[in-house]
């Protein structure tokens, strides 16, 4: 098998479907529709490793921008796919027709009944919902180990579950409503008292044809033993038509078909959850056995026990693991052969509860007949995160050690729990006949979930046809034991030309006719959940060529994007590497467009707070490699300019306020016409527009007068440099019979009002010396000119 990929560099003019856009653009705003570039290159990836160039980004506003989005889509026959979170490892979240960005408006949250239910709309962060939970002592049921950064449009789409949620908290068993888009543009709120007869007025064929297929599911006995065997298990392989025999009503029936159907069925504009209690207080251990057998004969009396989570761990994991110096001691003592290790959490909503919890697990842990003996569970919150460190660290460890080039790709696959043992032994195997040593497996074990990762390139023909033979030998093992080949990272590309071989053709044709009656003209996502092409799933990856020994480790996952500051400005972190990726692959012509308009978006709006590096798995500090190609840029003029004025900072800080002064002295229209000229020349993001908005200046730093002797003082205060050049926008005047201020800090803004707390506090403050010719270094650090020492 040859490697594919998306024709990047096709003459984007001639798409048939390019008059969608001008409908898009009269129908929203032009701002709302991208087509340039870096915009589209900044969305070709996703956390899979699939690569598409989208047509246009789209920026909805609402439920009805979207709708208008779908009818002309519609219309014009042009593929949508809506994305948000991007953290979808299995390719649902690409497209090179309309990629739709439902994170940057689609943040509502509101929580309902005390926090027993709680409404969302798509972008918004599963974490952000659990912390506006918090307060209520709730949670939503999913806990994917992406919930940092997956939305909720994410969690519906992908009916994600994690390592508690098994197969009764996910948003499927958790839904109360939801508003639905269709591809028609019709809006439907499944909760309002008439939504059935509603959806049967105005989408009577899908009406109609979803009590139909329900009739034919339910009558046919072989089916449903099917349908309910296959959702016994976590499951997110096709459909969810186990819905046909969960419910009655076609809203409802549509309404639960849409979870999981990972954009290819409607638009969920905004859904209500019923949520779960949160469990704040846990004890944690890690159990060792001989082998994976002894392992999950040991999982029944686990689960009876009470644990919430069991979490598998092979031996090759264990041996990643050990070589985390930061391994809690119980990991790093195991001298392991074929060891298997659960990792295993109780939960409770109080201390004493645990504690009745933890006493009766006890004698059940003892008897387990682990290899070495059970240490007290610990409660102790830094013991417990170097336990969950062990499991959680593998992605990281196997990930960042990945050659450059290669794709880390985490899979998941569920089987019957009584077969786990043999299929954990044939996995390894398996892995190991086509090379892929430095594989590790690993999953939620009570629900017979396992992950594994492997790191081929897949930009090479032999390494590819590897890939492909072993995804056929994986199907045959998987299937061949009664399981799932996606239990909840989504069916997305890569799977998809296998639902039928997991269905049998009679409820693949039932799947078939569910996209059909939702989607009659197959805009919404095509090619994800079904795919009739038997190599679909070895098409369309996406490459990652070096380009950046620091960046290099990046898997594209997005955890790094709900922390960056210009996430809703220009790029964020994982885009800057994105976009560099495609510069490295791109024709001459498009090279240049992406490289001319990167220094903007990507260079210089860095925030460069390196807040990206606490979120990412692997380590990368994009927010450092952002300020080492400033400093690239700066010429040997501009670098020795940038030293002068850090040396004399106390000299330029008083003409700088002294030059503000002659310039609010000034008519406004005189200042204005003034700066507008400097910009025309110098360039607009060197010099400010001025306006009438201008503030006076303010009073040097060394001006206060404490009281106090840095040897009694309280507090220390290193005033900023903004505070001294820039006077308040308002200075009341004192009260009459109020005590005039003791700091004499009069036009100091915020440091005076800091110095007057300080003041009424009886706290004395000390003014460092010389502290006008200091700075902090920010300004200097952010634009990466030489750092100086004074």
């Amino acid at each position: 098998m040859t490697p594919t990929t998306i024709d990047r560099d096709a003459d984007r003019d001639t798409d048939p479907a390019a008059g969608v856009l001008d409908a898009l653009r009269s129908a929203l705003s032009p701002e709302q529709v991208r087509t340039g570039a870096l915009d589209v290159a900044a969305m070709a990836h996703d956390a899979s490793h699939y690569g598409f160039t989208p047509r246009a980004v789209v920026t909805p506003h609402s439920a009805d921008d979207v709708a208008r989005v779908l009818r002309a889509a519609t219309a014009a026959r042009t593929p949508v796919t809506f994305r948000s979170g991007g953290t979808s490892l299995s390719g649902q979240a690409s497209t090179d027709g309309l990629l739709v960005d439902t994170r940057r408006r689609f943040t509502g949250v509101e929580v309902l009944d005390g926090g027993l239910r709680v409404r969302c709309q798509p972008g918004i962060t599963l974490r952000q919902v659990n912390t506006r939970l918090a307060r209520y002592g709730r949670r939503l049921g999913p806990d994917p180990a992406s919930e940092l950064a997956c939305t909720i449009g994410g969690v519906v789409a992908n009916n994600s579950s994690g390592m508690a949620a098994g197969t009764t908290q996910t948003a499927y068993r958790t839904l109360e409503s939801m508003v639905l888009v269709l591809p028609s543009g019709t809006t439907l709120d499944t909760g309002a008292p008439d939504a059935d007869a509603r959806l049967r007025a105005l989408e009577p064929e899908l009406h109609a044809g979803l009590a139909r297929l329900r009739d034919r599911v339910r009558g046919d006995e072989r089916l449903r033993r099917v349908v309910e065997q296959q959702f016994s298990m976590k499951n997110t392989m096709g459909y969810g038509v186990n819905a046909f025999l969960d419910h009655d009503d076609p809203v409802e029936l549509l309404a639960h078909l849409v979870i999981g159907s990972e954009g290819t069925l409607a638009f969920v504009a905004e859904v209500t959850l019923r949520t779960v209690p949160a469990l704040p207080f846990a004890a944690t251990g890690l159990l060792v056995f001989d082998d994976v057998t002894a392992a999950t004969h040991a999982l029944a009396p686990l689960v009876r026990s009470g644990a919430g989570a069991v979490e598998l761990l092979d031996a090759a994991s264990l041996r990643v693991a050990q070589a985390d110096p930061q391994a809690a001691d119980v990991t790093r003592a195991i001298d392991v052969d074929r060891h298997t290790a659960l990792l295993v959490e109780y939960a409770a909503g109080s201390a004493d509860e645990l504690a009745g919890v933890v006493a009766a697990a006890d004698p059940v842990l003892a008897g387990l007949g682990t290899s070495v003996p059970v240490a007290p569970l610990t409660r102790d919150a830094a013991a417990r995160a170097r336990l969950w460190r062990t499991r959680k660290g593998l992605y990281t460890a196997v990930a960042g050690a990945r050659a450059p080039g290669t794709t880390a790709l985490l899979e998941d696959v569920v089987v019957p729990l009584d077969v786990l043992p043999g299929t954990v032994a044939d996995l390894t195997r398996l892995l190991d006949r086509h090379g892929y040593d430095e594989a590790v497996v690993f999953g939620h074990a009570k629900d017979a979930n396992l992950h594994f990762m492997i790191t081929p390139r897949l930009d090479d023909r032999r390494e590819l046809d590897t890939y492909a033979r072993f995804t056929d030998d994986l199907v045959d093992l998987v299937l061949g034991r009664g399981g799932s080949l996606k239990a909840e990272h989504g069916t997305g590309r890569i799977m998809a030309p296998f639902v039928r071989r997991q269905y049998g053709d009679d409820l693949y044709d039932v799947m078939v006719e569910v996209k059909r009656l939702c989607d009659p003209h197959g805009v919404l996502n095509p090619g994800v959940v079904l795919d009739e092409d038997p190599e679909a799933h070895l098409r369309n990856l996406k490459v990652s060529p070096p380009v950046h020994p620091e960046l290099d480790r990046c898997v594209e996952c997005g955890y790094c994007e709900p922390s960056c500051p210009s996430r809703d400005v220009t790029t964020t972190p994982r885009q800057r590497i994105v976009v560099l990726r495609e510069i490295a692959v791109a024709t001459p012509e498009r090279r240049a467009e992406l490289v001319r308009d990167y220094d903007y978006a990507a260079v210089q709006t860095c925030a460069a707070d390196s807040l990206c590096v606490t979120a990412c798995p692997v380590g990368i500090d994009t927010g450092r490699v952002m300020k080492g190609f400033r400093a690239d840029g700066h010429g040997p003029a501009a670098q020795a300019g940038g030293a002068a004025v850090a040396r004399h900072w106390g000299t330029v800080s008083t003409g700088l306020r002294a030059g503000l002064g002659v310039a609010t002295a000034l008519p406004p229209a005189v200042t204005a016409a003034a700066s507008r000229a400097a910009r025309a020349v110098l360039g607009t993001d060197t010099v400010p527009l001025v306006g009438a908005d201008l503030p006076g200046p303010g009073s040097r730093r060394g001006a206060v007068a404490s009281g106090a002797s840095p040897d009694d003082a309280a507090v220390v205060l290193f005033a900023s440099c903004t505070g001294s050049l820039f006077g308040p926008a308002e200075t009341p005047a004192e009260a009459p019979n109020e005590k005039p201020s003791a700091t004499g800090a009069a036009g100091l803004g915020a440091s005076r009002a800091f110095l007057a707390l300080c003041e009424r506090a009886g706290l004395p403050v000390a003014i460092p010396d010389g502290i006008d010719g200091l700075c902090c270094g920010t300004p200097w650090s952010s634009r990466a000119t030489p750092p100086v020492t004074t």
